[in-house]
């Protein structure tokens, strides 16, 4: 089935609080997805960010970020006053996240609500604090792994925020006494961390289930490798490869190539696979429980982790030095998929240099990987649309490469130029970006992913992520006015000509209305329709063949592509 979706990330979401969060306009933008007939929409990892303010680098793979928590939901429940959102400077910037000042500023108002939430649970049914059964509900439902990510991130605040490598040493290995000693000691402490899971569960799960009931699937992330410094390493003991005092032995990173001479050095620990076999991937299992929970379609990062790895011995400066170690392979899926009764909806990030066994792992595993058409230009190669298999979902560009619009503008080369030219029949620049976006949704891929800033036509200023650039990252935000009726009318469009969708309903704006976006617009209703219409394409009948589609795609018989 051919379908289609968008990439665009919780923190990218438009609103108050300095950050995109699960509230009105996340709604919202999930009624925008279902106007333009997208059935997935591609978030990234809900995980806390990390070193860089990345979500690939988060203090757990289990939890979800704080900062999505909705500050508006939180007042609308009596937990905060409109005064404790609006009398704080979130940032300057609409179109950036500060992660400076939501360091500076968004716990203390999320104490504000913690403290609240105790005094409204205090004296009830004549006890002194009566919790909700929800409350007790979650927690045992993860018990798995919140007790420990609370009492870690406790530790990481009352040693005001050094890695658990630099704790006293009896909580450092965690010596049972200590821990149970540190716990009682740091109750409410412990309690807040919890506290801030719990109210991320609600909302995403209310969030997460609306977008179902629009037919909007949720497509999410999970990292291969776990940060040093996070609630799994210091909890994980044998997951990870040790020496005999306890320091990792290995960490991750790739070897020299192309773009550079010393390699990347990752830092994360390296799995100590055997323990992970000897226990039937126990914690895999639990982490894809917790993935599928949080998402209805996992993209599993570094795919090709999991035949070959680089592993490089803790304390060099570089990656020179390491080696390709055996991945588990199939076992671990196969382990997976028992565990769960059922195929997994996995999608495998395959980008990078690859062994031919990697191949094979992905062809034996059925996943569908990734096509990324930024790639595609620099000669014959497997990125070109015409070497694409239908078990593939394709993209103009990922998270990690700039927007369409700068690629043209500013990294594309002159023969990647002149090629996609002759390619995609761009006769002018003006029209590289619709054609690169139609060579997505043309594709014989089974799924077409484009990001909202492609849809958008930004410049360098939509780049997420920059790999290998510290600072700068992670900070695009989309504008409140910016999903408007007439893109998702157009968006749609486009998606039906090439079969990833129904037909739109005609807009019943008048031509001349400007603004289609309605601030009055409720967060679950569905938005007027008040869009401004897209000049008509050439209509195509539905029973048109493929082949028939194309020549119209490229203007053949007389056709002109407008």
């Amino acid at each position: 089935m051919r379908q289609c979706g968008i990439l665009m990330p919780i923190s990218s979401l438009p609103g108050s609080g300095g950050i995109g969060s699960f509230g009105k306009q996340a709604y919202r933008f999930v009624d925008f997805l279902s106007k333009a007939g997208q059935q997935i929409w591609q978030i990234l990892p809900l995980s806390p960010t990390g070193y860089g303010d990345s979500p690939y680098q988060s203090c757990s793979a289990f939890a979800g970020n704080p900062y999505f928590i909705d500050l508006e939901q939180l007042a609308a429940d009596g937990l905060l006053d409109k005064a404790d959102i609006t009398g704080v400077c979130w940032g300057t910037d609409a179109a950036k996240v500060d992660y400076g000042q939501l360091y500076q500023h968004r716990f203390t108002v999320l104490r504000k609500a913690y403290q609240n939430f105790l005094q409204q649970c205090s004296g009830l049914h004549h006890m002194d604090l009566y919790l909700p059964d929800d409350w007790y509900a979650f927690t045992l439902h993860n018990e798995s792994w919140l007790p420990d990510y609370a009492l870690y991130m406790t530790g990481k605040t009352v040693y005001q925020m050094a890695s658990w490598q630099d704790w006293p040493e009896l909580l450092r290995e965690r010596d049972p006494a200590e821990v149970e000693k540190f716990r009682q000691e740091h109750q409410e402490e412990v309690g807040f961390w919890t506290f801030l899971q719990y109210e991320f569960d609600k909302q995403w799960s209310a969030l997460k289930a609306y977008a179902g009931e629009k037919g909007v699937q949720i497509l999410g992330d999970m990292p291969i490798y776990a940060a040093a410094d996070s609630a799994d390493a210091w909890t994980g003991g044998r997951l990870f490869e040790r020496n005999e005092d306890g320091s990792f032995a290995r960490v991750a990173g790739c070897p020299p190539d192309f773009f550079s001479a010393t390699g990347q050095l990752w830092g994360n620990p390296v799995y100590d696979w055997n323990y992970h076999r000897e226990t039937g991937f126990a914690w895999w299992i639990r982490r894809m429980r917790r993935s599928l929970e949080l998402y209805d379609i996992v993209r599993i990062d570094h795919f090709r982790g999991f035949d070959t790895y680089w592993a490089i011995p803790a304390g060099n400066e570089t990656a020179q030095f390491g080696q390709w170690e055996k991945g588990p392979g199939m076992e671990l899926f196969r382990a997976m998929e028992a565990a769960f009764g059922r195929r997994l909806p996995i999608v495998a990030e395959d980008l990078g240099e690859l062994f031919d066994s990697v191949r094979v792992l992905l062809r034996e595993s059925g996943y569908p990987g990734m096509k990324v058409l930024q790639f595609a230009f620099g000669g014959g190669n497997e990125f070109l649309p015409y070497n694409y298999e239908k078990n593939t979902v394709v993209y103009p560009g990922t998270h990690d490469n700039t927007t369409l619009t700068d690629w043209w503008e500013n990294v594309a080369s002159q023969q990647e130029k002149t090629f996609a030219r002759s390619y995609l029949r761009i006769t002018d620049d003006k029209d590289a970006v619709a054609a690169l976006r139609d060579a997505a949704l043309s594709s014989v891929s089974d799924t077409a992913i484009i990001p909202m800033s492609d849809w958008l036509e930004l410049g360098g200023e939509a780049r997420l992520n920059c790999p290998g650039q510290l600072g700068g990252n992670w900070e695009w935000r989309m504008l409140p006015d910016a999903a408007t009726d007439a893109l998702a009318y157009n968006i749609r469009s486009r998606c039906f000509t090439y079969g990833r969708t129904s037909a739109p309903a005609e807009p019943e704006a008048p031509a001349e209305l400007e603004n289609p976006v309605q601030e009055t617009v409720r967060p679950k209703a569905v938005l007027e329709k008040t869009a401004e219409p897209e000049p008509k394409e050439p209509e195509v009948a539905a029973e048109e063949s493929a082949l028939d589609a194309m020549k119209h795609f490229l203007g053949i018989n007389g056709k002109k592509k407008k």
